[in-house]
């Protein structure tokens, strides 16, 4: 008999080393359309005349994903649209039309799903998106949610993960780790329900972080500022995974390094208070926590004036030689290597 075949576990290769092992075979297109496929927010696709389609999906799975214990349909169909636009913005590009494909299982009523895609047109009348097609299937496991984004942009106008500079400024929307302090809420109230279904969940004076969980936005706005502003950012990634997972994305992409001042990082009030409360580091939080949907990008340094005059954008370091490596700048102290300790779909149970 022959030896057996070696066996790779997937928690061996975690998402991004599997995604890369799927994806090389494909590296080569086979049409002239296709400008960039896979290793970035989006697809970029040509249209003509200069303008590119940038396409993009993500997959929500009930039990992985989300909770429907605690996540109102209507706040899950909003957010479920929200992650791919945040994708599309991420590249530069402004989002058209989005699909959305379904699996459901039979203790879903019609009523359910009407909640659900109301939330999904909320969120497309908020963002001048159209709903366009997709697909309804039966479901052994609960609720899945698979959509695609579609957008456009001029070809020039594309910013992908691959252009940070040296000196470049790194820059943040918003705040970070609120979103994984508004599960840890709702997973701590879940569990005391569970122990006594009399209790009443306490959640009062978290509404910042709650909102940032169930029902996130798309930084449509800073887009639409940095070209007022006429700052076209040279690398450009969402944080759906976690602050340090996405500037180590946007170092090997751009072969660069980079560093980090921990006491830049913006962390709202709400999340430092529910970190103190549940005895959670709040930079591992805002660092490692993810889906905040903000974006990370970099910008030429005689680009500093003109952003940091943008509301809601924070600059938190800056690039180096790819040789310094990836580090966080703590206060005081010695420098601390960044490692990617973000949202890892495939981990070991």
């Amino acid at each position: 008999m022959g030896e057996s075949k070696k066996r790779t576990e997937l928690y061996e290769l975690g998402e991004f080393r599997l995604i890369d092992r799927i994806t090389e075979p494909f590296k080569s297109p086979k049409h002239n359309e296709t400008v960039f496929g896979t290793g970035d927010d989006a697809a970029v696709i040509s249209a003509g005349n200069d303008e590119c389609y940038v396409v993009t999906t993500d997959l929500l799975l009930e039990g992985i994903h989300f909770d429907l214990t605690y996540f109102p349909l209507k706040h899950l169909g909003y957010k479920s649209v929200i992650v791919n636009l945040s994708d599309v913005y991420a590249m530069n590009a402004e989002p058209t039309q989005i699909t959305v494909s379904i699996g459901l299982s039979k203790r879903f009523c019609a009523e359910d799903i009407d909640e659900l895609y109301s939330g999904i047109k909320l969120a497309c009348d908020r963002y001048n998106v159209d709903l366009v097609g997709g697909d309804t299937s039966s479901s052994m496991t609960g609720l899945t949610i698979s959509v695609t984004a579609i957008g456009k942009a001029k070809k020039d106008e594309i910013v992908y993960r691959s252009g940070a500079r040296v000196n470049d400024l790194v820059c943040v929307t918003g705040n970070v780790g609120a979103a994984y302090m508004g599960l840890q809420l709702l997973e701590r109230e879940k569990r005391i329900f569970e122990s006594n279904k009399t209790a009443k969940p306490k959640l009062e004076g978290y509404d910042y972080i709650l909102e940032r969980h169930l029902k996130p936005e798309a930084r449509k706005s800073v887009i639409a500022a940095l070209k007022e502003a006429g700052i076209k950012p040279t690398s450009m990634i969402d944080v759906s995974d976690g602050l340090s997972s996405e500037i180590l994305h946007i170092c090997k992409n751009s072969n660069v390094g980079c560093r980090i001042y921990l006491e830049k990082i913006p962390i709202d009030e709400q999340t430092a208070k529910m970190a103190e409360e549940l005895n959670i580091d709040v930079h591992t939080a805002a660092l490692n926590g993810g889906e905040d949907y903000e974006l990370l990008f970099t910008v030429p340094l005689e680009k500093h004036d003109a952003v940091e005059s943008i509301e809601g954008v924070r600059i938190v370091g800056h690039i180096v030689e790819p040789s310094l490596g990836a580090f966080l700048v703590p206060p005081a102290g010695e420098d601390i290597k960044i490692t990617a300790q973000g949202w890892n779909a495939l981990k070991k149970e």
